[in-house]
C-alpha cells in the first residue's frame, strides 16, 4: 500500500492552486494524508479525485493571520487516528519534534490521542521535511510543496508512506520541473 503525504500547501496564499506535479506524483496512491494548513477546502476536493483524503486542521485553517476560517468538513479534523494497511496512523498539524520546552512528543500523543500506541505520526507546520523514529513511532513531516522551509513560493517536497510486509517505510520526494525525484538528504540541515 502506498499513501501520499502532503502538508502546508497554503492555497491560494502560495499560488492559485497546487503544482500539477503533486497530482502526477500521487497518481495511484490508495490514500492521501494532508497534515494541515490547506487554507482552502477545495484542495481536499482536488486531492480526493485521486484517492480518499484526510486533512488535519492547521492554524492557518482556523483563521490565524486573518485568513478565512475553513468550514466544517468531515475530511478536516484537528486530529486523525486511522488504520491504513494494518498500521495505526496518527496525524495532526503541530508535533513537538524536537520538544518545545516541556511540550514533548509523549505529552502531545497523550493530549491528542490518549496513548502512544501508534505506528506512524504524520505532522506538518514547520515546512521542513523530516523522517525520524521516536519511541518506536515513525514520525514524518513531508515539508511543503509550495513554501519549502518557509522560503518564497517554489517547488517543494511531498512524501510517501509505503506499507511493506506490514511495516511502514517513509520517503520524501522533491518536486521538480519535470515531476518528482527522491529527496537528496545530503543537502538536509537540521534547523534545530
Amino acid at each position: 500500500m502506498r499513501i501520499g503525504l502532503i502538508s502546508d500547501t497554503h492555497i491560494p496564499e502560495a499560488r492559485p492552486e497546487l503544482w500539477p506535479q503533486v497530482f502526477e506524483a500521487f497518481r495511484g496512491v490508495e490514500a492521501i494524508l494532508h497534515a494541515g494548513d490547506i487554507h482552502d477546502v477545495g484542495v481536499i476536493d482536488q486531492l480526493e479525485r485521486i484517492a480518499p483524503t484526510y486533512a488535519a486542521r492547521g492554524n492557518g485553517d482556523d483563521g490565524s493571520g486573518g485568513r478565512p476560517v475553513q468550514p466544517d468538513d468531515p475530511r478536516l479534523r484537528e486530529v486523525w487516528e486511522i488504520e491504513l494497511g494494518g498500521l495505526r496512523i496518527g496525524m495532526l498539524h503541530v508535533a513537538p519534534i524536537p520538544a518545545y520546552g516541556l511540550y514533548t512528543l509523549e505529552r502531545a500523543l497523550d493530549r491528542h490521542f490518549g496513548h502512544m500506541d501508534l505506528d506512524v505520526l504524520v505532522y506538518g507546520d514547520t515546512h521542513v521535511e523530516a523522517i525520524d523514529t521516536l519511541h518506536g513511532i515513525l514520525c514524518v513531516n513531508p515539508g511543503s510543496p509550495t513554501f519549502p522551509r518557509n522560503h518564497t513560493t517554489r517547488l517543494g517536497t511531498i512524501g510517501f508512506l509505503d506499507v511493506v510486509d506490514g511495516r511502514p517505510e517513509a520517503s520524501i520526494w522533491q518536486l521538480t520541473e519535470h515531476g518528482h525525484e527522491p529527496y537528496d538528504w545530503s543537502t538536509w540541515r537540521n534547523p534545530w
